[in-house]
């Protein structure tokens, strides 16, 4: 076995190729992304601009330009924060525990962030903010966005409103490029109708990479966007690069990819460890793996994970409910798995896509991952606004619902840091 097990070591000879392959000026991939790095003034000059504009005081003062009715919420929202009108945490651990002082006992070091996906447009924020204050719960930690980049752009500054609500929640929050296969690069997709295209990945071909890669710096520098989706070999390698480059990027694996199994995280936590700077870090911070990863495959991604050194790095992102409706096989609901893996494995996110399933069922448009595709446009024409909230709001109640049941395990989670006051 151990004679075997010599075979897999990488030769510095290998390793060397590699290096001369990445540093040959003839590489014209390579020469492609400096090229598009170089068009937004080198990395240094990115990192400034984007930094500038992530800041809270230039994006409300944008919104304001541009008389956005978001800026009012956003007052709102701060206001609200300030006076403390969200439920404190030991007033939350009483509420669940039934005593106070029982929180002294939960174990923050494998605290599980709250996820919740997807937050479509900017006034459901506003309206699961008020729902908590007025029903004692918590704001997620962390919130994953699918919508058209070019259209939220372009309605009423919803893109800057959401990133300065970030700021003011203290949550994390990731956006989802339009350079991708659905926008009909692929032509294996059409719509529905052509599903199984999906078979080939959701895919961003041929010159989609640097084109991905324009398009982020356009929203990394325009309004501070460091943290996009990823869903394909490409543009997760080009994301490696960049990064290495010194653009100071981030990206999550999306589902989407079908990481299943624990080779396929070796390969992936292995490449982001080759492409790492010096200091350890990598623009991969968040990894989904497939819907039908199971405790073991996490078991096994984890000592992967802690292995290469990245264990503080990259958080795996485990959805706990699903859309009822074109993703998974219904019922679908992780929530007692995720309960016994959080005990062992650190920086695991709990994503909630879905609301209950007994609240599902029963819904007259119950959530279908086809609606994150809809133009807001037809979303109005059809009257489906009141609708896909509603969806969202159950998924909010899921997300709560998880951390009751970790609290109740003895497992901390990691809300909206600003809302909710530790003493």
């Amino acid at each position: 076995m151990s004679d075997l097990r010599n075979l897999l070591k990488i030769s510095d000879r290998r390793l060397e190729e590699i290096n001369a392959l990445l540093t040959d000026p003839g590489n014209e991939l390579v020469n492609e992304l400096l090229e598009a790095i170089e068009a937004f003034g080198g990395p240094i000059e990115i990192n400034r601009k984007a930094q500038e504009a992530a800041k809270l005081e230039n994006l409300t003062t944008r919104l304001q330009e541009a008389k956005s009715p978001y800026v009012d919420d956003l007052n709102w929202l701060i206001e609200q924060r300030d006076k403390g009108a969200f439920i404190s945490m030991p007033d939350y651990y009483g509420h669940v525990l039934g005593d106070k002082s029982k929180a002294a006992d939960i174990d923050h070091k494998n605290a599980v962030t709250l996820e919740i996906s997807a937050l479509q447009y900017f006034p459901w924020l506003i309206a699961e903010a008020r729902r908590c204050i007025e029903k004692g719960e918590l704001m997620p930690g962390r919130y994953i966005r699918v919508r058209n980049m070019a259209e939220q752009e372009t309605d009423n500054g919803d893109v800057m409103a959401v990133a300065a609500a970030m700021q003011i929640v203290g949550a994390t929050y990731v956006e989802t490029l339009d350079t991708k296969g659905t926008d009909g690069s692929n032509i294996h997709l059409g719509g529905p109708e052509t599903i199984t295209g999906y078979f080939g990945g959701v895919g961003q071909p041929n010159e989609y990479p640097i084109k991905w890669v324009r398009e982020y710096l356009k929203f990394y520098t325009s309004y501070g966007v460091q943290q996009v989706l990823n869903i394909n070999p490409g543009t997760v390698l080009v994301g490696y690069l960049l990064h290495k480059l010194g653009v100071n990027n981030e990206f999550k694996i999306s589902v989407f990819m079908g990481n299943d199994n624990p080779f396929s995280i070796l390969w992936t936590l292995t490449t982001a460890r080759l492409f790492s700077r010096a200091d350890g870090t990598t623009s991969l911070i968040g990894f989904n793996l497939s819907n039908s990863a199971n405790n073991d495959t996490i078991r096994k991604a984890a000592a992967i994970r802690k292995a290469l050194g990245l264990e503080d790095v990259v958080r795996f992102e485990h959805h706990i409910t699903e859309t009822w409706k074109s993703i998974v096989r219904q019922p679908y609901n992780r929530r007692d798995e995720l309960i016994e893996i959080a005990r062992e494995v650190p920086n695991i996110s709990a994503k909630h896509e879905g609301g209950e399933v007994e609240a599902e069922q029963e819904l007259a448009h119950p959530s279908d991952i086809l609606d994150y595709f809809m133009a807001k446009s037809d979303v109005e024409k059809q009257g489906l606004m009141p609708a896909l909230e509603q969806n969202y709001i159950e998924k909010h109640r899921s997300t709560n619902l998880t951390a009751d049941a970790l609290t109740r395990a003895g497992i901390g989670v990691v809300y909206a840091t600003k809302l909710h006051k530790t003493s």
